[in-house]
């Protein structure tokens, strides 16, 4: 009599805006450090092909969206993107020590006719990013990061949407806020964020349409820069920390010159 196999796989989701659910492929709930991992009997990884190359290893996985955890609405407001996945087995009968199978984190998700479908990118995606990087007339840092050591105290504030017109949010904003980040605080929303590209006193205009409706929800504005030399001197007189090249000769440098 051939034995019965007691292992199944489980998922362990972390969003970036906080949230972590774990998923099972088992009939039934399962504890696994505490951790409750619902059952989604649907769902189903791709092949995972390990070797000793660097190669970054890819894997897909494919459920139904009946599930109460993953919902389209949610997929498609982009609160997996990014989101950091550990796949593992483990014995379903005893729950002990799990053996791990892939991690890495979401890229690409698609959501149609009930299910969904989601590419998880190994860690060794990280691998092919540039190591050093390229020379800009602009700023490469981001406003108030670690590089460039700006303070963003005084330079954030939480005001409440009174109306939406698509990417257009009627709200207290002002015009330092142009390139800058939203954060929605309350509402559908909550928790996911958007560029803002451009601001004035009455309103802010996102880089996309919000994923719902949020009108009456609290958001927390953070300025921007448009990383100029110019603008980190006279507004932010944080040029010690310019992250660029403006006087760089470039690429344009004949073209610059009449009969070049």
């Amino acid at each position: 009599m051939s034995a019965v196999t007691t292992l199944t796989l489980c998922w362990r989701i972390e969003r970036r805006d906080g949230v972590t659910f774990g998923l099972t492929a088992h009939d039934r709930d399962l504890v696994v450090d505490g951790l409750t991992y619902r059952a989604a009997p649907g769902m189903t990884p791709s092949a995972i092909v390990r070797d000793d190359t660097l190669d970054a290893p890819a894997m897909s996985v494919e459920g139904a969206l009946s599930h109460a955890a993953i919902r389209e609405s949610d997929l498609l407001a982009g609160r997996y993107d990014g989101a950091r996945v550990a796949v593992f087995a483990i014995d379903w009968e005893r729950p002990g020590a799990a053996v791990p199978v892939a991690s890495g984190r979401i890229g690409a998700v698609e959501a149609g006719r009930g299910s969904f479908a989601a590419e998880v990118l190994g860690g060794e995606v990280r691998l092919e990013a540039p190591v050093v990087e390229a020379t800009s007339p602009g700023c490469r840092a981001t406003l108030g990061d670690r590089r460039c050591r700006v303070a963003m105290r005084g330079r954030r504030k939480v005001v409440r949407v009174v109306a939406q017109e698509g990417e257009r949010l009627v709200l207290a904003a002002g015009a330092g806020f142009a390139r800058g980040r939203l954060r929605w605080i309350g509402g559908a929303n909550g928790g996911l964020s958007a560029f803002v590209v451009a601001a004035d006193a009455e309103s802010v205009t996102l880089e996309a349409v919000p994923g719902f409706e949020g009108t009456g929800a609290f958001v927390e504005l953070s300025e921007g820069c448009d990383g100029t030399l110019a603008t980190c001197r006279d507004r932010f007189g944080n040029v010690a920390n310019f992250r660029g090249e403006p006087h760089l000769p470039g690429i344009d440098l004949l073209t610059r010159y009449p009969g070049a």
